[in-house]
C-alpha cells in the first residue's frame, strides 16, 4: 500500500543524500511539496525490501542520473509540517547519508526541477532548512574521518 504524502497515517521513511564531488555538494530544487521550489538534498521515500543505502543510490539515479557510493550514515531527522489547524500535514523520518560522486552529469529528473553542484561556502546564502545545513556540515566531518581511515 502506498501511503499518501499529505496527511499520512504514519511517518514516511525517506533518505536524504549529501553527495560530494571534491569540495562541492549536489543540491536539487524540489518539484513537490513540502519545500516545493526550495534547494535541498536529493532523496526520497524508501521502498519495501530496499536497504537505506540502496534507496539512496536509487533516488539519486532517479532524480539526477548520477552514480554514487554511499560512505555511511550522517543522522536521522524528523521533518514535521503542520497545517493552520495544527494537523500533521507532512511527516518524514529522514535518514541522511553521505556519499561520493562516482559518475554522471546532474540532470534533473522526476521530483526535482534543477540539480547543481555548489561550493560549500555558498550554500548558506540559499536559505535552506537549518537541518539541511547542519547535515551538510556533519557530513563533511564524517567524510574527512572516512578519508583519514582509508
Amino acid at each position: 500500500m502506498k501511503w499518501p504524502r499529505e496527511y499520512p497515517p504514519r511517518p514516511i521513511v525517506a533518505v536524504g543524500i549529501v553527495i560530494w564531488r571534491q569540495e562541492q555538494v549536489l543540491l536539487v530544487r524540489r518539484n513537490r511539496p513540502p519545500r516545493m521550489g526550495a534547494w535541498s538534498l536529493p532523496g526520497g521515500a524508501q521502498k519495501v525490501g530496499e536497504s537505506v543505502f540502496e534507496a539512496a543510490e536509487r533516488e539519486v539515479m532517479e532524480e539526477t542520473s548520477l552514480t554514487i557510493r554511499v560512505l555511511g550514515l550522517v543522522d536521522v531527522v524528523d521533518s514535521i509540517r503542520r497545517d493552520n489547524e495544527d494537523r500533521v500535514q507532512y511527516h518524514y523520518t529522514l535518514v541522511d547519508v553521505v556519499a561520493e560522486w562516482l559518475s554522471g552529469i546532474p540532470n534533473a529528473q522526476t521530483d526535482v526541477s534543477d540539480a547543481a553542484w555548489f561550493d560549500v561556502a555558498s550554500i548558506s546564502a540559499l536559505g535552506m532548512w537549518s537541518e539541511t545545513n547542519r547535515i551538510i556540515e556533519e557530513s563533511a566531518r564524517i567524510r574527512q574521518a572516512f578519508s583519514e581511515s582509508c
